[in-house]
């Protein structure tokens, strides 16, 4: 492998945790919205039943037979009606709520910081590349203070494709004057950051802090972040 330059990063469940800031995001939603008197008597039933959806829910927007405005408020309303509550007028406005909420929430993975921090004193281009809300994201970054560190963040929305389509690839190596054989895609996501990267010839750092087993062949995998400079 050539020596390497540009470093493209996954935001969501690579650096930022999705997982534990959605969670705090949610149960500031479950208390602002009173939902204990609506009928939704389990905040940790709720959070189950939220995420399980929103998993379903972002899967067709992925595979493109659901808009993004659907998927927001859906994923509200398909957990609403699994309490028998119909209100799509509140709905919608927890939909709003929420993505008010979530990236007001800074929970970063471990070694997040100091690793980021040895990327840019090794002189390395540090991009990201996501699916994610372009003004959501936005706000991820900078309310987690790691916006700095970023020379460009592509997204789904500026590439008009999402991963893994080999088209956001070429946008993101467009924009950012990369080179491929120079260049590493580092996600949590082998069915979308790293088969995406396969797709056009770059290389990839699996990122994998449950130590999940499969039958994929990544060019590296790491357990934690930490580990990502015995590769750079």
């Amino acid at each position: 492998m050539a020596e390497l330059k540009y470093l493209f990063f996954d935001l969501d469940h690579t650096l930022w945790d999705f997982e534990q800031n959605s969670i705090a995001a949610l149960h500031d939603l479950y208390e602002h919205e009173n939902l204990s008197a609506k009928g939704v008597h389990a905040f940790d039933d709720f959070n189950q039943v939220y995420h399980l959806i929103n998993d379903q829910l972002w899967e067709q927007f992925r595979q493109g037979s659901l808009s993004r405005e659907a998927l927001r408020w859906k994923r509200m309303w398909q957990t609403l009606l699994h309490y028998d509550i119909y209100d799509v007028p509140l709905a919608k406005a927890m939909s709003e709520k929420y993505l008010e909420i979530l990236p007001t929430k800074n929970q970063l993975f471990p070694h997040t910081i100091d690793m980021l921090a040895y990327c840019k004193d090794q002189q390395y281009d540090i991009h990201l590349i996501t699916n994610g809300f372009e003004l959501t994201q936005h706000q991820k970054l900078k309310n987690a203070q790691i916006d700095h560190f970023f020379d460009k963040m592509i997204t789904s929305e500026q590439a008009m494709c999402m991963k893994p389509h080999k088209g956001i690839f070429d946008f993101a190596l467009a924009q950012t004057g990369a080179e491929i054989h120079k260049s590493i895609m580092i996600g949590d996501a082998l069915d979308i950051d790293i088969l995406g990267a396969q797709q056009v010839g770059m290389a990839q750092v699996y990122f994998n802090p449950k130590k999940i087993t499969h039958d994929q062949s990544p060019t590296y995998e790491i357990h934690c972040l930490s580990e990502l400079k015995n590769i750079l």
